[in-house]
């Protein structure tokens, strides 16, 4: 067996070409372009190429970009006043404050300091917490934009057990929540876990963000399963992988995400889903 590729390129093609619809439809209602603010804090260099392509896509498809930069050395209380500056500004619907941030910030405080209806990336525990409670409002992007590729591909979620690798507040925590919430039977995983590969091997969908290039075997994965690969990892001879041995895990899953072109391009697409649901419900 040989897996299909979930291309999450053409998945997140066809939610942007929608939006784009819904945000001219909403032109010709005479609405205003939803407005997206995003901040950037010093110059690392792979958090610059991800704002510049959020950025790109909201050009793209009517969405206002409002670019907002500081110098690494930022004071903190400078950053929670520029969020303030922005929770206040009606003509902005969502803020996105890249991370990670610099080392003298606490990224917690600058999560929960941005208004929730303006957290566009769904890291708010206000966001979190309607997400647990089974009624969600913006949900964190990454999980869901898992989601729409699992979607895509027409996996039978209710009743499947899902295993999620890693636990992180960004995807593995919010990722078994969205499974939850589809009624899967979820295992949720770290590094540390006791007989992991066993876990693995009894899923029907294993979805891996643990942040370590290669560690999920291929022979851990049942065949038949469904592979979402979130990690993305640069080794020492350049290359991107992610957090699954793709070409073995390839030979026994049924479908599985290739990086980069995975779940990748589906971030930045429900990104742009969340800037748009900001703005249509302060309308």
């Amino acid at each position: 067996m040989t897996a299909q590729l979930i291309d999450g390129k053409a998945v997140a093609a066809g939610v942007i070409a929608q939006l784009e619809v819904q945000i001219r439809e909403r032109a010709a209602r005479g609405g205003r372009a939803p407005a997206l603010a995003t901040v950037l804090v010093g110059e690392d260099s792979a958090s610059q190429v991800y704002v510049r392509n959020k950025r790109a896509t909201c050009e793209k498809i009517g969405i206002r970009s409002v670019p907002v930069h500081f110098a690494a050395d930022l004071e903190q209380s400078r950053l929670l006043a520029e969020i303030d500056r922005l929770n206040d500004d009606p003509e902005i619907d969502g803020i996105l404050v890249q991370l990670p941030l610099p080392r003298q910030i606490d990224d917690a405080r600058v999560i929960e300091r941005i208004a929730p209806a303006k957290d566009v990336d769904g890291f708010h525990p206000y966001n979190f917490g309607r997400l647990a409670q089974k009624s969600p409002l913006l949900r964190p992007c990454t999980p869901y934009g898992c989601m729409k590729l699992l979607e895509s591909v027409g996996a039978s979620l209710r009743g499947a057990h899902a295993v999620v690798i890693g636990s992180s507040n960004i995807v593995g925590r919010p990722m078994a929540l969205e499974l939850m919430l589809a009624d899967a039977t979820v295992t949720v995983c770290n590094s540390k876990t006791h007989d992991l590969p066993a876990l693995v091997c009894s899923a029907d969908i294993v979805v891996a963000g643990v942040g370590r290039p290669l560690f999920v075997q291929g022979s851990w994965i049942r065949p038949g399963a469904i592979v979402i690969d979130v990690g993305i990892n640069r080794l020492a001879d350049g290359r991107l992988v992610g957090d699954v041995d793709f070409a073995a895990a390839r030979e026994r899953a049924s479908h599985i995400t290739p990086v980069p072109g995975g779940v990748g391009p589906m971030t930045v697409a429900m990104l742009m889903q969340n800037t748009l649901r900001a703005a249509e419900a302060r309308i």
